[in-house]
Parts: C-alpha cells; structure tokens; sequence
C-alpha cells in the first residue's frame, strides 16, 4: 500500500506536551535507527507516561521492534544498527557518554516474543538468576527476590511446591510469566514486552493480559502487539507506526475510535496489515 506524505505526518501534537512534565517515565526524542545505509525508524518521539501500558501497533516490518530495542540500548550488540536521537529516563540521557548501558539495562526489563526461560535451570533458578548476575548469593534474599518476582508474574501460586522443577517443564504461558518474573527480580523501572502473547493459547493470553494490567500500577510497560483486541484490552496509550515512522499517537479509546489520520482508520479497521 503507497503512503503519501501527508498520512506519514505523525499526529501527535495534541495529546504529547512539548518539553519534559511530571508524570513521563522515559521519553523517546526524534529517534532515528539505521542498519548501514537503511532507515528503519525514522524521527520517532513518543512520552511513555509512569504506572502505564503503552501499546504500539503496526504492519509487520513497520519498525516496531527496531525501536523498542532502541529503549533498552540492544542495538548496542548490533555492529551495524546506529542510533540518533535521545531516549531518557527520568530525565537522564541513556545514550549519553557517561551512561554504562549494562546498569541501564537494570533499569529496563526486556520480554521477548517468544517464552525463553534458561533450559537447563530450575524455575526458582530462572527466577533469580538476573540478581545472582548481579552479585546476590545470600539464600535468603533469594528466596524473597524469587517468591516476590513471582508473585508480581502471577506466577507463585502455580508453581511454589515445585520451584526445583525444570522450567521447560512448564506450559507456554506459565514459561512467558516465568520470563516476566525474570525481568521483575531486577527490580526495573520499565518493563519492554516484544509481542508476549503471540505464541501463547487464549487461556495463557488471558493470563499474560491480567499479568500486564496488574504490573502497570507499579511500572511503565510497554507492548507490541498485532493483536488489535489486546491493544485495546491492556493499553492506557497507542502508537500506531508504519513505515519506520510515527503515524499516531494519543489514548487507546481515542487511536481505535477516533483516528486523525486515514493510514490509522484503515489499519484499526483491518484493512491492511
């Protein structure tokens, strides 16, 4: 589907405040990623609000995941990607030259697409294996980092006479909100989730979901997902990109209800994508 210039303007004037505000968590300032001489995001700015979901949709391709990676500085492994632009965090620059991007990435968890838990560990093991990274040894901090973790996951009931047992063990679904435990041990201020139900059934969907709406009154998360119901479900905020760009921005119920821009209204409405 062609693109004119006018549907790839960003529409976001209304509902983002210019300059820093209390409320913001991390702010996303004219981020632009290349892969050698390809554009895949370009001039992106978004304001992640605090105790939030923010969801960004999207075609496949459309840039998502590229700049998703940019929060958490992975494009850093990424010998041929390059960042400009600013990402901060509480107002600090995470690109800046006195910024160690391994205690940033404490500071702002990851959850991949698919459930990885490390295979050959233990669930107790996965659970605290951020904070054992880290330097914890002390059994029964541990044990309080790992019953916490899973508890915020949803995860404790489930699993709590059996935290010796191997993780693969688990089902998809219970494997994902071990993963979200994970990222929660490390104590994070952001939580970034790559599509987290996508591969899951319905029941383990719904799981994710309530897991998701349950976080957001500790953390700022935010989501991709192809899934327009779960969009509306889980998200406070929508980014709708396409392109490498920004299309829209602003208020769940205002994006799919009342788009401003065409490009939005179609692809809300299926019929591209």
């Amino acid at each position: 589907m062609a693109a004119t210039a006018s549907t790839l303007r960003p529409d976001t004037s209304a509902e983002i405040p210019a300059g820093p505000a209390d409320g913001y968590k991390m702010i996303a300032e004219n981020v632009t990623v290349h892969y050698g001489d390809v554009c895949a995001v370009s001039d992106v700015s978004i304001k992640f609000h605090e105790r939030s979901v923010t969801a960004l949709i999207g075609p496949s391709g459309c840039g998502k995941t590229t700049f998703l990676r940019c929060l958490n500085r992975m494009h850093d492994m990424t010998g041929s990607a390059r960042v400009e632009g600013r990402v901060s965090i509480d107002g600090t620059d995470l690109y800046g030259g006195d910024v160690d991007p391994i205690y940033h990435r404490r500071k702002v968890g990851m959850v991949f697409q698919k459930p990885n838990p490390f295979p050959t560990m233990s669930i107790y093991d996965n659970a605290v294996a951020g904070v054992r990274l880290n330097g914890v040894r002390d059994r029964g901090i541990l044990d309080e980092i790992a019953r916490d973790a899973l508890e915020m996951a949803y995860l404790w009931d489930e699993v709590k006479d059996s935290l010796k047992r191997p993780a693969m063990e688990l089902s998809g679904g219970q494997q994902q909100r071990l993963c979200i435990a994970r990222a929660l041990a490390i104590q994070p201020e952001v939580l970034l989730m790559d599509e987290p139900a996508s591969a899951l059934d319905p029941i383990a969907t719904q799981k994710i979901e309530e897991t998701i709406t349950e976080l957001k009154r500790e953390y700022c998360i935010i989501i991709i997902t192809h899934n327009m119901q779960q969009a509306v479900r889980c998200s406070d905020y929508t980014g709708f990109m396409y392109m490498g760009k920004l299309i829209e921005f602003g208020k769940t119920g205002r994006v799919f209800t009342q788009p401003r821009s065409e490009l939005t209204s179609k692809y809300v409405k299926g019929q591209f994508g």
